[in-house]
């Protein structure tokens, strides 16, 4: 009997989306079990090194120490100057993003909203940048500071952090900061002394830590007050805990 009918072949463009849509599926398997894979290795082992300070020109210097070899100060100076809701958010302050967006749009001088979390999710997992690159950067860093949040732990972040941000040209970590600039290490650290470095890391290139004058100076002045207020206060309990 003649058949009426032939079956269809799957049309060449449906299966080029099926083939693309497999791909991106196994990348997307892939990329979530190695990014969680990282972040609970690095929750014990100390991260050795970052995208950062391999694309440094000037090369690098970093000294890994263990929270409890950095002096409280420092601890203060950072939460005082960075980010002072660090204790009590969730890795995101949608607050201080807003005030940052508001004084951006009206063309003062531009400052990002980003926390400690996601600062240390940035500088461990990825990348400085600028451009479109840095709108790419985001969207990573907002699930790696979800997962650092979950994983880690204020105290851990916390260390990380103090141990891996740039503190000078090719100076990473508060330990060679410290013994860069005051020839000592982060364990004897005065209030103004970490008031000073933290009063750079926002433009650790452009800012002296010594020597330091104009608004650079003044900062580091405001911050070395507002970190008695975080002691006081009791604003670093939760890297204490």
């Amino acid at each position: 009997m003649r058949r009426l009918f032939k079956p269809s072949r799957p049309r060449s463009d449906s299966g080029m989306a099926y083939r693309l849509g497999w791909i991106l599926g196994r990348a997307i398997v892939w990329f979530l079990a190695i990014s969680v894979g990282l972040t609970v290795v690095y929750k014990w082992v100390p991260v050795p090194i970052t995208i950062t300070m391999i694309a440094d020109p000037n090369g690098f210097t970093k000294d890994w120490e263990p929270l409890s070899r950095i002096d409280r100060n420092m601890v203060a100076a950072v939460i005082a100057g960075e980010d002072a809701k660090f204790c009590s958010h969730n890795g995101f302050d949608a607050e201080a993003i807003e005030q940052a967006m508001e004084r951006n749009a009206k063309g003062g001088r531009l400052r990002g909203g980003s926390t400690i979390s996601q600062q240390t999710a940035k500088n461990v997992f990825l990348w400085q940048g600028t451009g479109w690159t840095r709108y790419a950067r985001k969207g990573l860093e907002v699930w790696f500071t979800f997962l650092i949040e979950h994983i880690w732990g204020k105290r851990r972040i916390m260390e990380v952090y103090l141990n891996v941000a740039e503190t000078g040209i090719g100076t990473y970590g508060v330990e060679a900061g410290a013994q860069r600039y005051y020839n000592k290490g982060a364990a004897r650290l005065s209030r103004v002394e970490a008031a000073r470095i933290a009063a750079a890391l926002p433009a650790p290139k452009r800012r002296a830590v010594t020597g330091a004058t104009g608004f650079t100076r003044r900062h580091g002045n405001a911050i070395a007050a507002r970190s008695s207020v975080v002691r006081n206060e009791a604003l670093d309990a939760c890297v204490y805990e």
